[in-house]
């Protein structure tokens, strides 16, 4: 094929034609989105936001609906009639943010077999029915700003098809958060439990988890093999933890896949033993930024094989470099080949 037909079929494929639908819910806009060879493709977004409590659900809504955005409603409990009906049944994604839901039907989201992107943030939730989430292929699910002081995860064994999901459930009230697998496989790889009120590390075995935020909770110490079972892990943020003293030895054992740590924010956090970075073979980055401590173990490139950037204090990085012996104000004597030379300035690598 010429280059100048393969140039212009790609640049048909990426176009985007966007039009409005005539048949609109009052209140409500709506819009086409058409796109690929002869706008061969096409989805329609609805966004019926901020319609007031006087609206009345389920919403008509155009037959082809995608994307329909029901934020700040004020629907209250959510009933299994209020997301029932033509449109609803091919929506991917939904936003039910800002609603004052306070608790969801059990077949409430019964209807929505496409639903990969779900929004419930900022709503007074304090607990889901375990069923709630069966049979939808969820990707990504927002819970923050609720008020549910347990979780249990298993609400996510109903959904359907292995692929991952996302979930967040930030800035909530939570002390504790379980799972029990009921021999069922939890798809959940990016877990984000920031500003909650976690006294200690949760148990999550079993969950294939890539990324976990615990930012900004009430964890004091880190105990030895804390996040073991987490051997998938790559991103682990322990950041903003006010309360944190201590991290013990091999309190990262077991997270041989970890290629980014940030304890960063941790004011109390003055010491770290070589032996707390046992295990972590793959760690590339680590941030101590605003944290206590102000000085790193002389012998923490042989416990951290992979690093390649460490962040400490407020102005100072340090990479490694391959040096003989050296004496660093940071650092101390250094008597390995391979040494981490710190740049004042924050010079990044």
């Amino acid at each position: 094929m010429p280059l100048g037909l393969l140039m212009l079929g790609l640049s048909l494929l990426a176009a985007v034609q966007t039009s409005t639908v005539k048949n609109c819910h009052p209140g409500c806009h709506c819009e086409v989105e058409s796109f690929g060879l002869f706008d061969s493709f096409s989805l329609t977004r609805v966004d019926c936001s901020g319609l007031g409590p006087g609206v009345s659900m389920p919403i008509p809504i155009p037959l082809d609906t995608t994307h329909l955005d029901l934020s700040a409603n004020a629907m209250g409990p959510l009933s299994d009639t209020m997301l029932a009906g033509p449109g609803y049944t091919t929506l991917v994604s939904l936003d039910l943010s800002s609603n004052y839901i306070t608790e969801i039907n059990h077949n409430a989201l019964s209807k929505l077999r496409y639903l990969d992107t779900l929004d419930l943030s900022h709503n007074q939730l304090v607990s889901l029915h375990l069923n709630c989430f069966s049979g939808l292929p969820l990707a990504e699910v927002d819970l923050s700003h609720n008020g549910f002081q347990e979780f249990d995860l298993d609400v996510f064994a109903a959904k359907v098809n292995g692929e991952p999901v996302s979930v967040d459930l930030s800035h909530n009230r939570l002390s504790s958060v379980t799972t029990t697998s009921r021999g069922k496989v939890l798809h959940i790889q990016t877990l984000n439990l920031a500003g909650n009120q976690l006294s200690s590390v949760p148990s999550l075995a079993g969950l294939p988890l890539r990324y976990l935020n615990l930012d900004s909770n009430l964890i004091a110490e880190i105990e030895e093999g804390a996040f073991a079972p987490l051997k998938d892990l790559v991103y682990l943020s322990i950041s903003g933890l006010g309360r944190l003293q201590q991290i013990k030895s091999n309190g990262f054992k077991g997270l041989q896949s970890l290629q980014v740590l940030d304890l960063s924010n941790n004011p109390k956090l003055v010491s770290i033993s070589p032996a707390v970075f046992s295990g972590l073979d793959s760690l590339q980055e680590l941030n101590l930024t605003g944290s206590g401590v102000t000085a790193l173990p002389t012998n923490m490139l042989t416990h951290l094989p992979s690093i390649k950037s460490i962040t400490l204090g407020r102005s100072i990085h340090c990479w490694r470099t391959k040096k003989q012996a050296q004496f660093h104000r940071q650092m101390g004597p250094v008597q390995h080949d391979e040494v981490l030379n710190c740049n004042v300035e924050g010079v990044v690598l």
